[in-house]
């Protein structure tokens, strides 16, 4: 955020842990509180009424969790759940809402991110509707090393079935794959990316257009650190 506006939402911020797995929102929960995530990812997924649910998108230190909240709603359709555990901060769901209402820096960078994620969900749903589990698991590999500060990630396949909405026979099989290959290395719910370079010749366009349209609306920002020199 610029500086004028951060330091005046600074002292409303909450530096909270975000634990693998904990639900942040569920579809249709009134929203109380938005979340930065600083070192954890968090996954948006819809559920449907038997259960079943698909990862649309995924936020990291790049983004904000609850855009619904100033995009005309106080509820939201999708469940948040912490894909990667971490830290983040939480504000106040009214006073991100005034900061909102003033029309001004921060209204023009949330808008600014809406796009960049909606682009990132519109991806999603075109990759897993054309494109195999193997490159669906690359493009999901990528997007969350992006939101991270090393090459590892501690996921099991059975969540990672459920983030792309496949069987987990498939996930099992893709990720086979890419280990024989050399990309990664899996055991026991921990993913090494040994090859990233290899990984990003493996994947589909989907990952690259997500990337380009986020370094195009939001690279040019300045990053502030926060307290304690969290970013």
């Amino acid at each position: 955020m610029p500086k004028e506006e951060f330091e005046r939402l600074l002292p409303h911020l909450e530096f909270v842990p975000m634990p693998l797995g904990e639900v942040l929102f569920e579809s249709g929960g009134k929203l109380s509180h938005v979340y930065f995530p600083t070192t954890s990812i968090v996954s948006l997924l819809y559920v449907l009424e038997d259960g079943a649910s698909a990862e649309i998108a995924v936020t990291g230190n790049e983004g904000i969790v609850g855009i619904s909240l100033f995009m005309g709603g106080d509820t939201t359709p999708s469940r948040a759940v912490v894909q990667s555990a971490g830290h983040g901060y939480r504000l106040r769901a009214d006073l991100l809402k005034a900061e909102f209402n003033r029309a001004g820096p921060v209204l023009r960078l949330l808008l600014r991110y809406t796009q960049a994620l909606i682009t990132q969900m519109t991806q999603t749903a075109v990759c897993n509707r054309h494109h195999d589990i193997e490159k669906q698991l690359c493009r999901w590999l990528l997007l969350s090393l992006d939101r991270l500060s090393s090459n590892s990630l501690t996921m099991t396949q059975e969540l990672i079935a459920n983030m792309l909405g496949v069987r987990r026979e498939g996930v099992t099989e893709a990720a086979g794959k890419l280990q024989r290959a050399g990309l990664i290395h899996y055991s026991r719910g921990h993913i090494d990316v040994l090859d990233r370079p290899g990984l990003e010749q493996a994947v589909c366009e989907c990952y690259g257009v997500v990337k380009q349209e986020y370094d195009r609306l939001l690279n040019d920002i300045p990053r502030i650190d926060a307290p304690g020199g969290r970013e």
